[in-house]
């Protein structure tokens, strides 16, 4: 017997269950269709995994220079079973809560892989939902007045070589591995591959990244793309850029071996961080009037495509594809369905992160985003290392950018490279969402000692008249 809803969402990631949520909070009738585990990718092979297992590299790290802050260790190592375990752990207790939340706002899963079917004898609409149910039970038949997308992304591979969880690799067979290699290439120097170069090399094995581009963190300020390279050579990275790669030219044996223009690399891994791609195959979309472009959903500013009743969110949509930005996605939407007013989603306002050491967190635009937008802009950098909690830290190194808007004096782009960078990044978010001028920030009174410190300083400096530097 089919039955009826007021939404159904195709995915229950950080996008899906959090929309559902907030439906259930608004009243409707709610219900998620999620073919492996509630949390997706975030939670069970992306954010939360990964975080974990740099979170380890992070303390086994800071053990090996005890010492320099009174404490004597002997004969530091690392269990990676125990890693995993750990990791394992984590990621059990969140998706533990997220089945608890499903339960508190009376939202029903469907453990299967929905489809969105055509007009049919269930309605005159396209968007009737064929559940094929995990246990080979009968597949269920949804009936929803609305429908929202939220089936998220994969790592995109490379053609003409074969990703085999033995020697090839994407961050998804990656983190189920027992025992990590000695030696690892990565392709790919943006956001993923910076995490996992910065985490093995922490684990104590020989990372190469291989970078199609001029720089690291392609996306970020190019500041913060040289202090990064500076930082993981330093540590021992090696990095080429520029690179002409043949993916079919790869050879794998015992070794992983890279013919590139003017040297050949081996190691005994390959991982791929080339970016993600949409979910959007054997999902029914061929049913519906829904537009692609690029492989991602087209949708209006309230997250509908083209067929009204039918939206899309998170990485299914391409743009930003961060957890956060799904999440309020699915707020958003739901919302709109529910006839409810909200904020519009403003892109350039939103935070991002890269959880290396040292973090990378920005928000706004670039300096050469920034001019090429039409700002007369000027900027200000301050160093951690005039911060007195950085040197308690121990980890004085890296700084924070701020760039502004000489007409206006708004604030347009905030770039941080350094201990807790993820963290402090909110207050700069907040004032850009705020419209806060680097003065208004000047005047806020910082607790002291803190890292938080360096926000004030450096809207100081943008008029210099920071005290510390």
């Amino acid at each position: 017997m089919a039955k009826e809803y007021d939404v159904v969402i195709l995915g229950g990631g950080t996008g899906g269950y959090v929309a559902a949520i907030r439906a259930s909070q608004l009243g409707l009738k709610t219900a998620i269709v999620e073919k492996n585990k509630l949390g997706g990718t975030c939670l069970h092979a992306g954010c939360i995994p990964t975080k974990a297992l740099l979170r380890s590299a992070e303390v086994y790290a800071q053990t090996k220079k005890a010492l320099d802050f009174g404490i004597e260790v002997e004969g530091v190592t690392f269990d990676f079973s125990r890693v995993q375990e750990r990791k394992a752990l984590v990621v059990d207790q969140l998706y533990k809560g997220v089945q608890h939340l499903m339960k508190k706002g009376k939202i029903d899963v469907y453990e299967g892989f929905g489809r969105i079917l055509g007009p049919s004898i269930f309605s005159p609409m396209p968007g009737t939902i064929s559940v094929e149910m995990q246990d080979g039970s009968e597949n269920e038949m949804l009936i929803p007045k609305n429908v929202i997308l939220a089936t998220g992304s994969r790592p995109r591979h490379l053609p003409g070589l074969k990703v085999d969880g033995e020697k090839v690799f994407t961050s998804d067979e990656f983190l189920t591995i027992e025992e990590l290699p000695k030696s690892l290439v990565i392709i790919g120097g943006g956001v993923i591959g910076v995490e996992w170069a910065s985490m093995l090399t922490d684990f104590d094995v020989e990372v190469t990244i291989l970078e199609l581009g001029d720089r690291l963190l392609p996306t970020e300020d190019v500041a913060i793309s040289e202090e990064m390279y500076k930082q993981l050579t330093k540590r021992g990275v090696k990095v080429h850029f520029n690179i002409e790669l043949d993916p079919a030219a790869i050879e794998v044996t015992e070794q992983v071996t890279i013919p590139l223009k003017d040297t050949t690399v081996e190691a005994q891994a390959l991982l791929l961080s080339v970016g993600r791609v949409a979910n959007t195959e054997n999902i029914g979309i061929e049913n519906t009037e829904i537009e692609l472009e690029k492989g991602a959903v087209l949708v209006n500013e309230c997250y509908q495509t083209k067929e009204s009743h039918i939206y899309a969110i998170g990485d299914v949509i391409g743009g930003m594809q961060l957890a956060h930005v799904a999440s309020h996605e699915g707020i958003q939407a739901v919302e709109h369905i529910a006839g409810e007013l909200s904020i519009p989603m403003h892109y350039a306002n939103i935070a991002r992160g890269v959880y290396s050491h040292p973090e990378v967190a920005s928000v706004g635009l670039t300096e050469a985003e920034a001019r090429s937008h039409g700002y007369q802009v000027k900027t200000a950098t301050f160093p951690f290392k005039a911060i007195g909690k950085a040197i308690v830290y121990g980890e004085p190194e890296g700084f924070v950018k701020v760039i502004a808007d000489e007409l206006s004096n708004d604030v347009v782009g905030v770039h941080l490279i350094g201990p807790h960078a993820t963290d402090l990044i909110s207050e700069a978010a907040l004032g850009i969402f705020l419209n806060a001028s680097p003065w208004e920030v000047g005047q806020m009174v910082h607790l002291h000692p803190s890292l938080s410190e360096i926000m004030g300083e450096v809207a100081l400096a943008i008029d210099g008249k920071a005290i510390h530097f």
